[in-house]
């Protein structure tokens, strides 16, 4: 039985080759995207700016822009002789012992190397009494510096510089780059299209009457979808796959003929009604099964490959809705964004922080094991977290209430309160 480590880093190495080889991303459908409309996809192709950014120099104070040449010591008189604002710039000359009033924004004057901060001037006792209409005379109260309060051209970007690379994960900030340099549209890989079943006899979908009290509601494929919402990929549902071995051949021979990726809940483990490992061998292979976590256990890692092009990876989720979540949150997300094309220094990062346990925890070494939990912080910044003393797989509730994931070593037993725990935040708080 492999370890949560092992598994994962064994899913890493064969979606690499995957990406290298079975599917190369060179290779994949690339669409131009709304930039809008292009958040969380990922870039097919090298952003670069086509022009400088700040595109001239730009003051970054209100004040007046000096003319070279001008002293700059205490007391020096200067000549207002005109005015810069943001969108309309001075156009006249400007000599030695001259400069223009200008704002935060506003384009410096050729002639100019220096901005002097209003607040370093007489500014305020003059000001009601300025005509800007004609020259006006200010006096320093402080020393300046030639190239003070200047944002130069080209200080943050250089035109032709290449500002976002192939690989990157569009996020909010990189729409605002984009938009600052006129893009409107950008091209992405196109989206990965992933298929989601359920199976089992007991199962009825959300919307429709629950007609026996032996069946349950389907809401592993909510969760799981739920999940994924993030991600660049077109979600295909296939419904829910009843305990039969034909019907679930050929579900799974379709959804392997039209997705890049098939994620199952339920049908993994080994009830003589699980059928899923088995159709999995048949058509394709399992690379791993049974991984050494709690909860979670029977997680199937394979790849669909009879008459396909291409392999189309499997993920075997086990059918309580936390082992969804857990597995999903472990293996299946982070594997989704490697294969759609995320560069590795781009992959989400899973927030862990250390926190100080409130209760006694029981644990059997043997598996990793992720308990539900409330993590707080006091007002000096320290973390504290309570496990639910009923860490039963089947508890949804428990699962809603919860704000984290106690992550307790394979090796270890019981914790005790006031000892110091790993901590996983769900993403969504």
């Amino acid at each position: 039985m492999i370890t949560v480590e092992g598994l994962v880093a064994e899913i890493q190495q064969r979606v690499e080759n995957y990406n290298n080889n079975d599917y190369p991303l060179n290779k994949r459908a690339v669409a131009n995207y709304d930039l809008l409309d292009s958040c969380h996809h990922i870039l097919a192709e090298d952003i670069v700016s086509p022009f400088s950014i700040p595109r001239q120099n730009l003051s970054a104070m209100d004040g007046y822009a000096i003319a070279k040449g001008t002293k700059l010591a205490t007391n020096t008189t200067i000549t207002i002789i005109g005015e810069s604002q943001a969108g309309s710039p001075y156009n006249g000359d400007i000599q030695s012992g001259q400069g223009v009033r200008i704002f935060t924004g506003a384009v410096v004057p050729d002639e100019c190397d220096t901005v002097i901060m209003q607040e370093n001037t007489n500014f305020a006792e003059i000001r009601d009494s300025i005509d800007k209409s004609q020259p006006y005379p200010i006096i320093l109260s402080q020393t300046a510096q030639s190239d003070d309060h200047i944002r130069k051209q080209g200080e943050e970007i250089a035109a032709g510089e290449a500002v976002l690379l192939k690989g990157k994960r569009l996020n909010p900030a990189d729409i605002s780059l984009l938009a600052n340099l006129g893009f409107d549209k950008v091209n992405v890989y196109q989206p990965l299209i992933v298929g989601v079943f359920a199976t089992g006899d007991e199962l009825v979908a959300i919307g429709n009457e629950l007609k026996s009290l032996a069946q349950i509601y389907n809401s592993n494929t909510p969760t799981l979808k739920s999940l994924l919402s993030d991600l660049p990929i077109a979600i295909q549902d296939y419904g829910i796959i009843p305990d039969d071995l034909d019907k679930t051949t050929a579900a799974v021979t379709q959804a392997m003929q039209e997705c890049d990726v098939l994620i199952s809940t339920a049908g993994v483990s080994v009830g003589d009604y699980d059928f899923l490992t088995t159709v999995i061998e048949q058509l394709g292979k399992i690379n791993h099964y049974k991984v050494a976590m709690k909860p979670g256990k029977p997680f199937v890692f394979g790849e669909l490959t009879q008459n396909l092009a291409k392999p189309v990876l499997y993920f075997g989720l086990p059918g309580n809705p936390l082992s969804t979540v857990v597995g999903t949150l472990q293996f299946v997300t982070p594997a989704l964004w490697q294969i759609a094309g995320l560069s590795h220094s781009e992959r989400p990062m899973q927030l862990t922080v250390m926190a100080t346990l409130k209760n006694d925890v029981k644990k059997s070494a043997g598996r990793k094991d992720f308990q539900r939990g409330v993590l707080t912080q006091d007002e000096a910044g320290s973390f504290y977290v309570e496990s639910f003393t009923k860490q039963q797989s089947h508890r949804i509730k428990q699962l809603s209430h919860a704000n984290c994931f106690i992550v307790l070593a394979q090796d270890s037993g019981n914790v005790a309160a006031g000892e110091s725990v790993q901590v996983q935040p769900f993403p969504w708080i």
